[in-house]
């Protein structure tokens, strides 16, 4: 049997990714019209890059240019491409990415390692509470990589806690994957429709686009939260993205996501573009191995963590990367305090009489940042909520930014537009004037 990579020795994974790197260089060489161009105007020789410390010679790729020359980047006919997805959008316009039957192969060895990581085993029986449609990479993957694993898949899609209760309770998963905060809303449904959600067959929750752990790798509020009323299950953390199809996947020793090093090369990089050290917060920056449609050297991510190196007490040797600080762009100044939005979500999602809330960010006359929180109340206290909340917010995060209470309905639309594939709960206004 072939060892995993990710139990190898650092310096065995080190040279496995080189030479990863320099096969993929050589076929962008030839393949990609974007990178073809990046080589040239920097008077980079190709077959010079032969370890990961050259790749710092190499220009960053950020969204911009993804946006700008989208098709540049595909290094395969069009006839090759067999399926197409779009990021999110949640900073701009979707970027087209397209995929080849290696591609679609890669993002299912991807998935299987990353849930075999979180425990996941043959046989098991996954319900995915993601959708698999809207040119949506993740749910595909998903199922892909469930079924190269051997486990059974149960399509379910998002929303809807009574279909997902039904489907539990006819079909006994072990494992459901969806959004953390949908597990609250599972368990609202359940105490209020007399659902004995404890007893149920769900023992592990793996979680999608929201954070579960602090930077010390303790559960946060939110997954204190859900921790506290559903402790049967065990919490897993991932962190993806469409740009970079793979996936940082948290072991059941929850000492941070495992980079899966046949698949990408990580960096942390510091504000003057320069790897940061171990430990240190920076921006993430990846570059894809062995993609064939349109891969990826030194993507700037725009998300903010730390790497881990060392061995993990699972055994595995592969670099780690902390729960994301947040994203780069989405950095707040406000009186003297620099922080993220997640942050302001712990709180919120830690205080039991609010149902929803939108952080909204604004450019300020004094040229820092304002922040206004609204939320929607599930019971009115008997209190006022507006100074308890921001007794609350100095409580933890020093400052309080200003709070309105508005219609719980009102907030939902906001949270979940029809075409959003992810709650929204920050809206970036600064230098865009738009209105609530």
């Amino acid at each position: 049997m072939i060892q995993d990579i990710e139990f190898s020795s650092p310096a065995s994974i080190k040279a496995f990714q080189e030479e990863r790197l320099r096969e993929q260089i050589n076929y962008l060489a030839l393949h990609s019209p974007y990178y073809r161009g990046v080589f040239a105007d920097n008077g980079i020789d190709p077959q010079s890059i032969r370890t990961l410390e050259d790749l710092q010679r190499i220009p960053f790729t950020d969204k911009d240019d993804l946006h700008g020359r989208n098709m540049d980047f595909l290094c395969v006919p069009r006839d090759e491409v067999i399926d197409y997805v779009t990021t999110s959008g949640t900073t701009g316009d979707p970027v087209t990415f397209c995929l080849t039957e290696k591609d679609l192969q890669r993002l299912a060895l991807n998935e299987k390692k990353s849930f075999a990581c979180a425990g996941v085993k043959p046989g098991d029986v996954v319900q995915l509470m993601t959708t698999l449609d809207k040119r949506f990479m993740a749910g595909l993957a998903y199922f892909l990589g469930l079924r190269e694993l051997g486990a059974g898949v149960v399509r379910v899609g998002n929303g809807i806690p009574e279909l997902q209760w039904d489907t539990i309770r006819r079909l006994r998963p072990d494992t459901i994957m969806c959004v953390p905060s949908f597990i609250l809303r599972l368990i609202q449904y359940a105490d209020e429709h007399g659902i004995d959600y404890r007893a149920s067959s769900i023992r592990r929750i793996i979680g999608i686009g929201e954070g579960l752990r602090d930077q010390d790798f303790n559960l946060n509020l939110l997954g204190r939260k859900i921790s506290g009323q559903w402790p049967e299950v065990q919490l897993f953390a991932t962190y993806s993205s469409t740009e970079m199809s793979a996936t940082f996947s948290e072991c059941p020793c929850g000492c941070g996501g495992h980079l899966h090093p046949e698949l990408l090369i990580l960096e942390i990089i510091g504000e003057d573009g320069l790897p940061v050290p171990d430990g240190q917060a920076g921006e993430v920056v990846v570059t894809t191995l062995g993609v064939e449609g349109m891969p990826l050297l030194r993507f700037r991510t725009g998300d903010i963590a730390a790497r881990i190196s060392g061995q993990c007490r699972c055994g595995r040797w592969s670099p780690r990367i902390t729960p994301l600080l947040g994203r780069k762009n989405n950095m707040i100044k406000f009186k003297g305090t620099s922080l993220y939005p997640p942050a302001i979500n712990d709180v919120l999602d830690n205080t039991d009489y609010v149902e929803n809330y939108v952080v909204v960010v604004r450019d300020s006359e004094a040229g820092t940042d304002d922040v206004l929180v609204r939320c929607g109340l599930k019971f009115e206290p008997p209190f006022d909520p507006v100074k308890d909340l921001k007794d609350r917010f100095r409580a933890r995060i020093r400052v309080a930014p200003q709070v309105e209470i508005r219609p719980a309905a009102e907030i939902a639309a906001v949270n979940f537009p029809p075409k959003s594939r992810k709650p929204v709960k920050f809206i970036d206004e600064r230098n865009v004037r738009q209105p609530f």
